[in-house]
Formats: C-alpha cells, sequence, structure tokens
C-alpha cells in the first residue's frame, strides 16, 4: 500500500478543498421532459471565473464541447463539431446566459456541465466545472422520492460514534441529494449539518438511494436526526426523526493476563542439552553423506581405471 508523506497529503487535502470552493453552481440536479418541450440550464457563480466565457459540454459515454457563450451579451460562439450544435441556443435568465434546447428529442438525454477559465499565479490557466445537470427525455412522470431515517448498526458506535442511514425510494428521476439537520431532544431551532462535519457514503440500487451519515457522538447532549432529500419534484423531508443518544462510558480495559512463570534453570539446562545433542546429529548425518559420495567416486574412479587397463592389454 502507498502512503503519501505528510506535506503531499496536506497538500492534496488543500487543493480538494479549493477545487470544491471554486465549483460552479448547477442548482438542477435532473430535468425531465418530454419529446418538443423546452428546457434550459443554469451556471452560477461565474464570478469566480477569469474569462467571459462559458464553456457547455454534454456527456453521454466522453465529454463532448457543445458550444461556448459570452457573458457579456450571451452571444454564441459555435465553433466546434458537435453534431447537435444547431439545436442549442442562448438565453438571458436572471441576469445570466442560459443554455436552451427550443424542442428536445430522445438523442439529447445526456448530462450537461458548465465550465470556465481560471488563473492562479502558479498553476497558470485551468478549468472549473460545475457539478452537472443530467436531463431525461422520456414520457414518465416525475415522482418525489419516500424518505425514511433509521439507525444503522456499526461499530463505531463502540468508538464514541453513531452512524444514522436515510433512504430514498420510488422516485423518478433516480437522482436526489441528501442533507441533515438535527435538533436538541428538550427543544430549540433545527441546525443543519456541514457536509464537512462527520463522514457520509452513498450507495445506490435499483429503485433506491442510501445515504449513511457518520456522527460525533462525544457530545453530552441527546439529538434528534432528521434527513432531507432534494429532488425535481422538490425537497422532501423524512416524516420521522432518529434520536442518537451519547454514547455510554467505556468499559474499563480487560485484565491483562498474569505474566508467564520464568523458566526455571534445570528447564534452560534441558532445552540446552537437546539443542546439542540435535546439532551432534544434524553433523553426524552430514559426515556420513560426505563418507557416502567420497567412497562412491572412489570405487567409480577404481572400475574406471580397470577398465581402461583391460582396453591396452587386449590391443597389445
Amino acid at each position: 500500500m502507498l502512503f503519501l508523506p505528510a506535506a503531499a497529503l496536506c497538500c492534496l487535502c488543500s487543493a480538494l478543498v479549493t477545487m470544491a470552493a471554486e465549483q460552479l453552481i448547477q442548482d438542477d440536479l435532473t430535468l425531465t421532459r418530454r419529446v418538443g418541450e423546452s428546457v434550459s440550464f443554469s451556471c452560477g457563480g461565474i464570478n469566480k471565473c477569469d474569462s467571459e466565457y462559458i464553456r457547455w459540454y454534454q456527456k453521454i459515454e466522453t465529454f463532448k464541447i457543445i458550444l461556448r457563450i459570452d457573458t457579456k451579451d450571451c452571444g454564441i460562439y459555435s465553433d466546434y463539431a458537435h453534431p447537435q450544435k444547431q439545436d442549442f441556443s442562448a438565453g438571458n435568465k436572471h441576469n445570466g446566459c442560459n443554455l436552451k434546447l427550443e424542442k428536445v428529442k430522445l438523442d439529447h438525454s445526456a448530462t450537461y456541465y458548465c465550465s470556465c477559465y481560471k488563473s492562479a499565479p502558479h498553476r497558470g490557466w485551468y478549468y472549473i466545472f460545475g457539478s452537472g445537470t443530467k436531463l431525461s427525455v422520456t414520457d414518465e412522470q416525475v415522482v418525489k422520492p419516500v424518505v425514511s431515517v433509521y439507525p444503522a448498526a456499526s461499530r463505531a458506535h463502540l468508538e464514541g460514534n453513531s452512524s444514522l442511514l436515510c433512504v430514498a425510494s420510488a422516485m423518478f428521476p433516480p437522482l436526489v441529494q441528501f442533507s441533515w439537520k438535527r435538533q436538541k431532544k428538550n427543544g430549540g431551532e433545527a441546525e443543519e449539518l456541514p457536509p464537512a462535519e462527520g463522514e457520509q457514503l452513498e450507495l445506490r440500487e435499483s429503485g433506491r438511494t442510501i445515504a449513511i451519515r457518520m456522527v460525533d457522538g462525544s457530545d453530552s447532549d441527546t439529538y434528534k436526526y432528521s434527513c432531507w432529500v432534494k429532488h425535481e419534484g422538490g425537497t422532501v423531508e423524512a416524516q420521522t426523526q432518529q434520536e442518537v443518544p451519547a454514547p455510554a462510558a467505556s468499559c474499563p480495559p480487560e485484565r491483562e493476563p498474569a505474566d508467564l512463570p520464568a523458566l526455571q534453570p534445570a528447564d534452560l539446562s534441558f532445552q540446552s542439552q537437546c539443542r546439542v545433542k540435535l546439532l551432534c546429529l544434524l553433523y553426524t548425518v552430514l559426515i556420513v553423506k560426505s563418507l557416502v559420495y567420497c567412497c562412491g567416486l572412489s570405487l567409480l574412479m577404481i572400475l574406471t581405471n580397470k577398465g581402461a587397463s583391460t582396453n591396452c592389454t587386449h590391443a597389445d
């Protein structure tokens, strides 16, 4: 397993945080349309860009650039080889330039990403992207998810942490985004858990998406946690709250086993004698093997010389 040095790991973490902070904003996770309807893709946070152009990409299997839009006047530059570039246009909405499709087709089903240039003193020019918006062209109706929250069994509770499980199911489109809030049991205003607090694992399978969230159980208060799910059909809150009590005091460590009794001098003497006898036996075996080898080699030489002398006698 490869371990990064501490300095390299810190630089990597800083880079990831910087990338997340510089990400463009695409509020729509998914958009669902029927054939022939119109759709518009928004891109926020363009004040982070150091260029006046926003590039739009389509991803089906690979990324393909569609066009770029001038943020000053929403002018389009489509000097790219995308086969559908004539289907797209730019629309001015809320003082921003959106990517538009006047009439969607089945082959427009894809994920769309906005991007722009940014510069840094030691990095030069580089791209920053939005999180993407998935377009589904279908006759199916948008269905909100059913959301439930449960305690998740985990060994982490023994280490002072707990875990919660939130399930979103029976929704269309299937993409959702999870968030968590907590409220003290004795009342008070609910507060949202920031993404950086705790850890979260998401599992996607047919018909549902599961989020497992690690929460810190070191606080002495007891909280009620609720799960919120963002979906194209709207934001849905779990109908039930889950309590996560503060962890109980840890159990005292098990008593270490008593030390084994020390070996007596008689035992040590016996072990030494056994080692000596074993070495003697080993050397004896080696000497016997050497003698056998030498005897065999001498006998072979004698037979060879005798055969040569006989041949010489017959020749005379």
